[in-house]
């Protein structure tokens, strides 16, 4: 069985002329992980969202993509979620760092352009 490339692997990957809008993610939920929410620009202006669970194994689960026109958008996003997860989970997705990695599996820069 072939090995899945690391692009294959990405929750999100970012291209030549694309950059990273934004990484946002919860406090550690007891028996569930933590919430993430991913977001880049990209080369017309408009956003691509990736939201997932992240376990504490790794593991990512119940993964939503999509799409923002502009950064109104996107931030209505961030609020719709942030009303949802403090309504069930009391927490609050919180601007974050994210791990990013070249194809090779090297750390990238943190802002790709």
């Amino acid at each position: 069985m072939k090995q899945p490339s690391l692009r294959e692997l990405a929750v999100m990957t970012i291209d030549e002329g694309e950059e990273i809008a934004g990484a946002w993610i919860t406090p550690y939920i007891p028996e569930v992980g933590m919430y993430k929410l991913l977001a880049k620009k990209k080369k017309d202006g408009a956003f691509s969202w990736v939201h997932f669970i992240q376990r504490l194994n790794g593991n990512k689960d119940i993964v939503f993509r999509g799409e923002a026109k502009d950064q109104a958008q996107l931030d209505t996003l961030l609020e719709v979620a942030n009303g949802k997860l403090q309504a069930i989970f009391n927490v609050r997705l919180q601007p974050a760092d994210a791990d990013m990695y070249t194809l090779d599996g090297n750390a990238s820069p943190p802002l790709v352009q």
